[in-house]
């Protein structure tokens, strides 16, 4: 495998990832009354109900916030957004492949394009996310520190990670359907179990290891160092990070490219 296979799509067909990346984003709003609106009107609408629930109905506090629902409220956002990019990644992977058999079977598709795409529409939908959120804090709090900047380079290695999750599953999606069931209860864990709804130092000790090893953790709490504290990113965690990724893409890549012949005789 050559070392840029994986990226070798972007030489070969860019108009091709954007204009599958186009027509999934807007297929997904495609009959509805408010169409794309509902990119951000759902943010808004998963913020007011985990706020109600964690910050009122359950009364969970966070260090940094004073008590302030408002604080809170924009603590617990970051940390859903970084959760929902990831996610989205990891649910419609597995249907990728298993759900345009036509690529596979009718049509010469390069079937590289998909992965990418996926990565594409999920990272549109979490940039109007952090636009929610630079308004919402704006209006709420105050002007987001100048550190809001790194978000993206923060992002970019999860990125990386979900474009290997996305080979992966898409692949997997092809020989076990029943994968399908599964990614939805997994992305729901990995919620549960990082740090985007309880503070780590409010998990038992014995515990905690749960959330540490989770990888959105560590993109979490970056993300909201420079989304809210005004601290750098911790360029060497990241750098690891992106590292790690970048072996888990070449992973998955290869797994894609390994499985790829038999496709068409499942599909």
């Amino acid at each position: 495998m050559q070392i840029l296979a994986p990226l070798s799509v972007f030489r070969a067909h860019p108009a091709l990832v954007w204009q599958v990346a186009k027509r999934d984003v807007l297929g997904r709003y495609r009959g509805s009354t408010f169409g794309l609106l509902w990119a951000l009107v759902t943010p808004f609408l998963v913020l007011t109900v985990y706020t109600i629930a964690f910050g009122y109905v359950m009364g969970s506090r966070w260090p940094h916030t004073e008590n302030s629902k408002a604080g809170f409220a924009m603590i617990l956002y970051v940390g859903l957004i970084v959760h929902g990019f990831f996610a989205e990644c990891l649910t419609r992977a597995p249907t990728l492949v298993a759900g345009n058999p036509n690529y596979v079977k009718r049509v010469v598709f390069p079937l590289d394009v998909l992965p990418w795409a996926l990565v594409a529409g999920a990272l549109f939908h979490e940039l109007l996310n952090v636009l929610v959120f630079a308004v919402v804090y704006s209006v709420l709090v105050g002007l987001p520190p100048a550190t809001i900047v790194y978000f993206p380079i923060v992002l970019l290695p999860l990125a990386v990670l979900c474009t290997g999750v996305a080979w992966l599953m898409a692949c997997l999606g092809v020989y076990f359907r029943d994968i399908n069931h599964v990614t939805g209860v997994l992305a729901m864990a990995m919620l549960f179990l990082s740090s985007a709804i309880v503070p780590e130092d409010a998990i038992p000790i014995q515990y905690r290891w749960l959330i540490e090893i989770n990888p959105l953790t560590f993109i979490i709490d970056q993300a909201r160092n420079v989304a809210l504290w005004g601290i750098t990113p911790d360029w060497l965690g990241l750098g690891l990070y992106l590292f790690a990724a970048t072996a888990s893409m070449y992973a998955g890549f290869a797994i894609f490219h390994a499985t790829r012949p038999g496709f068409a005789d499942v599909l």
